[in-house]
Order: structure tokens, then sequence, then C-alpha cells
């Protein structure tokens, strides 16, 4: 499959420092090789991704962002400053990286307006064209052992044929999220018949993560529902949309093990750091 991956946004929740670092760059700690590092969450995403098989990616960004194409273009020279200066280790996990950028077909696509996560993957629909595709927004990861998330979000939209598959959450307060409600196939897939944004009375409490994989019929649907009182395409109204007119909608629930950081707020990456690496650090 080819991946969207989201990264337009202006990052308000995150001033002062996201005027000039995006949030997708800001920086989580992974395990490789035997030693702890820290990298920018959208590095991590693009790996994760990259590891189950997919070698086709489009950034949404905007003009404000270069640093993120700068820093997906190899760079020979500094490797070789690394491994001048004894950075062995540092400079052979960067050379795997660089490899990785080398092995796939990057595009980056401007999302000229803060438009809404909706309008942003319409941008994307001459980059997919009419394949089924992923949908990943940069400031939300997922600690999955062996990335079983997304091989199960995989697995359902293969299965089901389904029209969309999204990943899932149990929160104790969702008011801040899309909030899926429908009927349980399995104890961990659920069939949406509707999605609300942000309620102020949760029917459930199974939050929508950012990640999801659709086929073509969500182009429609975002043309459908199109912008909204506040001037933006609304990715979860599209996806109600699509359950209600088409069906086919899935969502699939996290499990305990498998932990998210979302680099939205303050608050939320704070959490999603404690809850990741609490047992760790601690």
């Amino acid at each position: 499959m080819k991946a969207v991956i989201t990264a337009a946004g202006i990052g308000t929740r995150m001033l002062p420092i996201t005027k000039e670092i995006p949030k997708e760059m800001f920086p989580i700690i992974v395990y490789v090789n035997g030693h702890w590092t820290l990298r920018p969450t959208l590095q991590v995403i693009f790996e994760t991704l990259f590891a189950i098989g997919v070698r086709e990616f489009c950034f949404i960004v905007n003009r404000f962002k270069r640093v993120i194409e700068n820093y997906f273009s190899p760079d020979e020279e500094f490797i070789n400053l690394l491994k001048r200066k004894g950075k062995i280790i540092e400079a052979e996990d960067l050379k795997k990286f660089y490899e990785k950028i080398k092995a796939s077909t990057i595009v980056y696509i401007n999302q000229y307006e803060q438009l809404g996560f909706g309008h942003a993957v319409l941008l994307a629909r001459s980059f997919v064209g009419s394949e089924p595709f992923i949908v990943h927004a940069g400031d939300d990861y997922i600690i999955s052992p062996d990335n079983d998330h997304l091989k199960r979000l995989i697995e359902v939209f293969n299965e089901f044929k389904a029209n969309a598959t999204v990943l899932v959450e149990r929160i104790s307060d969702p008011r801040k999220y899309g909030v899926v409600n429908g009927q349980f196939v399995t104890d961990d897939i659920i069939e949406i018949n509707t999605i609300i944004e942000k309620p102020r009375e949760p029917p459930t409490n199974l939050a929508v993560v950012a990640v999801y994989i659709f086929n073509n019929k969500i182009f429609k649907a975002l043309r459908e529902v199109g912008f909204d009182e506040s001037g933006e395409i609304p990715l979860s109204v599209a996806i109600d949309y699509l359950a209600k007119m088409e069906g086919g909608v899935y969502g699939v629930l996290l499990k305990e093990r498998e932990k998210r950081i979302d680099v939205g707020s303050p608050e939320a990456y704070i959490q999603g750091l404690n809850l990741a690496y609490g047992e760790v650090i601690g």
C-alpha cells in the first residue's frame, strides 16, 4: 500500500516551540539495535510503515515545514563527520535511515491553507489513484510489538472488503476526540455506524486514533461533506458519511500492550511518554 502522512498543521497547542520546530519532529525514545535513541516522531512513523512493506510515501506539509524535507534528504557528509568524531553507532543508525529513504519514493504536497485533516487527505488523491492507501497522522505514534496494530488494520480491511478501517482506543474521557459507535463483530473489531466529533456526551469510550486505511470512496465522501462552518473539511465527518451511505467501515481496537504517543498537545505528549516509558525510565 501507499501511505499518506499528514504533517501540515501549525501546532498552535504546542507554541511557542512549533513556531520553528514542527510538532511532528518532536523526539520520542526508541530502542534500536541494543540501545536507546531519540528520533523525530515522523522518522519513527516512516520506519514503522517501511517495516510493513510500504515504499511509496506522500507527506502533506506546508511551506513552513521545509525542515521535514531537509531531514528526509540523505546527507553523506554528516555521516562522515560523525565517523571522524568517533560516533560510529550514531553514524550507522543514520546510514540505515538513509538507506530506507533511498529505497522509497517520497513526494511532498503543500497544503497551502489550514483547511482541515480531510482537505489534506483530499490533496493526496492524485498520489494514491484508485488503490487502497494508509493515512497516518504525523503526530500520532503507536508503540506496538512487531507493528501488529498496522497488520491488524490491513487484515481487517482485506478480510471484510472494507471501505475503511480505523484504529480506535478505549479511553476514560473521549470528549476531545472523534468517538465511534456501532456493533462489535469480534472482541476487538467494531462495525462503525457513526463517528461523532468531540461529543459532549460520548455514546462509547472508543476514540479514533489518527491511523486509517481507505479505498477511493473516501474522496467522494470528502467532496460530499465539503467545508464546515470553521472553513475546514473534517475527515471524521467524511468517515461518518461513508459509514452511513456505503457501510463497510470498521474500527480495530488497540490492545492493552500497545501504547499511543500523541504529540498534539503538551498534556497528551507528556502523558503518552509516561505511559510508554514510565516503567523503563522509572
